[in-house]
């Protein structure tokens, strides 16, 4: 079978757009433009375009953006400084420090730093305690995502069987709570779990995300199921450099239902979710409804 590809560019472009509604209807109904201020510390090339986009798609979608770059060599006390000013700025909804920081400085000291109601990436740690246990919280961006393609494709997940692949606070463990907290069955596997493939092929629903270029192979896959890969892993190929995912796609997409492809698939929903993120930030400060179909 050949397997429906998940667009996650296009759902992106679906979701910025929910975003921008909902933005302009807080300016014209409510006086208020949702704020998102992103700290740079470094000059992390990648970071560098990452926060890039960041700020241009956080204006397209009619917000304010904030940008604070940083000298590598700044002290954890003028970071924590700066992380203080914008916890207490009523213009800034969201903050995201981008990580890497440089070596010197306690990336969960600064990240733990942040207001939780504006920890718009999710990973403060009274937000990872609300979400282990249900309650509403700031969900991190790149679970958040996939599991918005996730209800888009199937409607409700409640009773199937998930795999994530992947122990990571970032993606692995919030992806499992979110599944969990749409009934599903949840596995979260790792380098340690016993006969892997067997325990990945039982799965209706496949998360991978490992980081190891093109590691689940199409046998691994049961027929019709959904793999969302989460992966982006920069390899060489007959003499060019290629982007690849975590599973290999020519292989699995002959087994599954469905599948996100690298790149286009997952990527580009981290970002949208953000935004997503803020606004919802912004509601809860102000104590207007949540926007729909925007949020876990």
């Amino acid at each position: 079978m050949a397997a429906n590809i998940i667009d996650g560019k296009a759902f992106a472009a679906t979701v910025r757009e929910k975003v921008a509604g909902h933005v302009a209807r807080l300016k014209e109904e409510h006086g208020i433009t949702p704020g998102l201020a992103v700290v740079l510390v470094g000059e992390d090339p990648a970071s560098q375009v990452y926060v890039r986009s960041k700020g241009k798609q956080t204006v397209e979608v009619g917000m304010n953006s904030y940008e604070h770059k940083l000298d590598a060599a700044t002290s954890e006390a003028d970071l924590l400084a700066v992380v203080d000013q914008l916890n207490n700025d009523p213009n800034v909804h969201g903050i995201l420090v981008q990580l890497p920081l440089p070596g010197h400085l306690n990336e969960d000291l600064i990240i733990n730093s942040i207001a939780p109601e504006k920890d718009v990436d999710g990973f403060h740690i009274s937000n990872v305690g609300l979400l282990g246990t249900g309650q509403k919280s700031m969900v991190p961006c790149t679970p958040l995502g996939c599991l918005m393609m996730l209800r888009d494709y199937h409607g409700s997940l409640s009773g199937m069987d998930a795999v994530v692949i992947g122990r990571s606070n970032i993606v692995g463990k919030p992806m499992a709570q979110l599944l969990l907290g749409d009934s599903c069955t949840v596995t979260i596997a790792h380098s340690r779990t016993k006969d892997l493939p067997e325990v990945v092929r039982r799965a209706d629903i496949v998360v991978a995300a490992v980081g190891r270029p093109e590691m689940v192979p199409g046998d691994w896959i049961k027929e019709g199921a959904t793999v969302i890969d989460v992966g982006i892993n920069r390899i060489e190929r007959d003499g060019k450099n290629k982007l690849v995912g975590d599973v290999d796609f020519a292989s699995c997409a002959e087994r599954a239902g469905a599948i996100t492809p690298v790149p286009g698939g997952v990527g580009p929903m981290t970002i949208a979710c953000l935004l997503a993120n803020t606004v919802t930030a912004c509601c809860r400060a102000n104590g207007l409804a949540e926007p729909e179909g925007l949020t876990a």
